[in-house]
């Protein structure tokens, strides 16, 4: 197994503090992501996951998805769902320069730009375009991101997403059983759970979303979109 924390520490969250971690004043309520996507092999199964247990979600999208799959993303905004900006191309900001990757974020908004004209559709019980709920949320593939980047991006009006309890979905040196334990073993009222609407998480997302979202229903809780 790769080194990486499964439940981020107080700590880590009290030294970045201008960066979203949960919603520990939250009450009743969890907050479910999905990196990566869309992707129509993994994606819709999730939207149907989550239209079956009324649960919403957010997703933090690759542009390069948006730009070939738009249907998919389309349908993420149609079912009340929010989204993020994970860059275009999944970059990781420790191994490129930040005009790269401020560029590579500015990209994604060209892209949403280019289909608005598809999510001209029923939102909030509403007629509204994608730009008017579109809340600018931000979250670093592998959550790497400098603090020059970070200062850009919240200057641009981005909220920095990250997150209190890894699946591990992605990690292929590792069990279902452990990847729900994961979760099942760390998730508390606000938590912000990472999952991977991916073709590498694929395997594992199918056998433990179902029962994240059974468990967070016998507990009383809400699913919610950030």
């Amino acid at each position: 197994m790769k080194p990486y924390l499964v439940k981020t520490p107080q700590f880590v969250q009290r030294l970045f503090p201008k960066r979203i971690w949960a919603f520990p004043t939250t009450k009743k309520k969890i907050f479910l992501t999905f990196d990566d996507g869309p992707i129509p092999e993994v994606t819709p199964w999730v939207l149907d996951l989550l239209k079956e247990h009324q649960a919403k979600a957010t997703f933090f999208c690759l542009g390069d998805n948006i730009f070939k799959h738009p249907e998919v993303f389309n349908r993420i905004i149609t079912e009340g769902h929010s989204f993020g900006n994970h860059t275009y191309n999944h970059l990781n900001g420790w191994k490129v320069k930040t005009e790269e990757y401020i560029d590579n974020c500015e990209k994604f908004e060209e892209i949403l730009n280019c289909h608005t004209e598809l999510v001209e559709v029923p939102y909030q019980n509403d007629k509204s375009s994608l730009k008017s709920h579109h809340r600018k949320l931000f979250r670093p593939p592998f959550g790497k991101i400098t603090s020059t980047q970070f200062k850009i991006l919240k200057k641009k009006g981005y909220k920095i997403i990250m997150w209190d309890v890894l699946s591990a979905d992605f990690d292929q040196s590792i069990s279902k059983e452990r990847c729900i334990e994961n979760v099942l073993k760390n998730i508390r009222e606000g938590s912000i759970v990472v999952f991977h609407d991916s073709l590498k998480a694929e395997e594992k997302l199918k056998y433990v979303l179902p029962k994240v979202l059974e468990y967070i229903k016998s507990q009383k809780w809400k699913c919610a979109r950030i």
